[in-house]
């Protein structure tokens, strides 16, 4: 029986933080492959003019050496574009994909040699028939080359980031006295939490009156309970202002000249079991959220390059939590 096709692929990282990349679909990858075969084509037509003056010598070295020019070419070029842009192609970065290891480590050159060595497989008996059919029935549209070389080919999607510095900026936070507080207000709030929070802090002016005193009020009462401030902290704060502060911890490191991600601090927060059916509050908001008519986007990560390293000392991808444009 054939396994349900996943549409994204899901990735934890050993320190327990999870994000996702959206597959690609055979139909977008195949639009791929037709850029990359003309730009292989064109190269052929090249090289085939170079080696046209070998048929003064004899026609069957030169049609011996065009056969296997255009086998270096054609695999040749995807190893190289692959490996230089980091898991693209001409046809790839045209259409925003890219090929990535499928535990999200960094990708190697074996792999990258292994998934395009198979492609002739995967081209057979013609027009990528057998690949297409793989990519078709598995569960992450994976060709023959995908499942040797251990990758998959993901979509990268451009999100517009909210202007953080703008909302939060010039505002005094009285929950930064208690670092010890908002640490373990860090490690106790997820990603989704603190994307609610924000989104309900961006489109606050969208809410009726009485919903957005209502949603505020259940997204502080929320927080408070994941990390208790003294009295004197949150005296004289409205619950839309709790919240505020509460965001400006989660999404603003203290030492901004260090870290400049704004959501870095959030992404970190997650737990190693945590899942966003964990939390009936974070559901019970969400509920709230859509009947007040706002859009609450699920996590969706694209593909990354990142600078840490996971315990068997490979590179490391680190969260991107991005939020969509209004």
């Amino acid at each position: 029986m054939i396994s349900a096709r996943e549409n994204s692929l899901l990735i934890q990282t050993p320190e327990g933080i999870s994000f996702s990349f959206l597959l690609a679909g055979p139909v977008r990858r195949g639009l791929a492959v037709l850029i990359d075969i003309a730009c292989v084509s064109a190269l052929c037509l090249i090289v085939g003019q170079l080696i046209g003056s070998f048929r003064v010598v004899s026609s069957d070295v030169a049609r011996a050496l065009t056969v296997f020019a255009y086998f270096v070419v054609s695999i040749g070029y995807g190893i190289l574009a692959e490996w230089y842009w980091r898991g693209q192609t001409v046809g790839k970065r045209l259409l925003r994909l890219r090929v990535m290891d499928l535990h999200g480590l960094r990708l190697q050159f074996s792999q990258i040699v292994v998934r395009n060595l198979l492609r002739c497989v995967d081209m057979l008996p013609a027009f990528y028939l057998v690949g297409g059919l793989a990519c078709l029935l598995s569960r992450r549209a994976q060709r023959l080359g995908d499942f040797a070389a251990n990758t998959v080919v993901v979509v990268q999607l451009d999100r517009a980031e909210p202007n953080l510095d703008q909302l939060l900026a010039g505002k005094f936070n009285s929950l930064r006295a208690y670092p010890h507080l908002a640490a373990r207000l860090r490690q106790h709030a997820s990603p989704l939490d603190a994307r609610i929070a924000l989104q309900a802090l961006l489109r606050r002016d969208e809410f009726i009156p009485a919903a957005r005193i209502e949603l505020f009020a259940e997204l502080a009462e929320h927080f408070r309970g994941l990390a208790g401030f003294p009295a004197e902290a949150t005296d004289g704060l409205s619950d839309e202002q709790y919240v505020r502060n509460v965001v400006d911890l989660l999404f603003r490191p203290e030492d901004l000249t260090r870290e400049r991600h704004p959501l870095s601090a959030a992404s970190r927060a997650e737990l190693p079991n945590q899942s966003v059916a964990s939390s009936a509050g974070t559901g019970k908001i969400l509920s709230r959220i859509s009947r007040c008519g706002a859009r609450v986007m699920p996590p969706e990560n694209p593909y990354r390059r990142g600078a840490g390293k996971d315990r068997t000392g490979r590179k490391q991808f680190p969260p991107h939590f991005e939020f969509p444009a209004d």
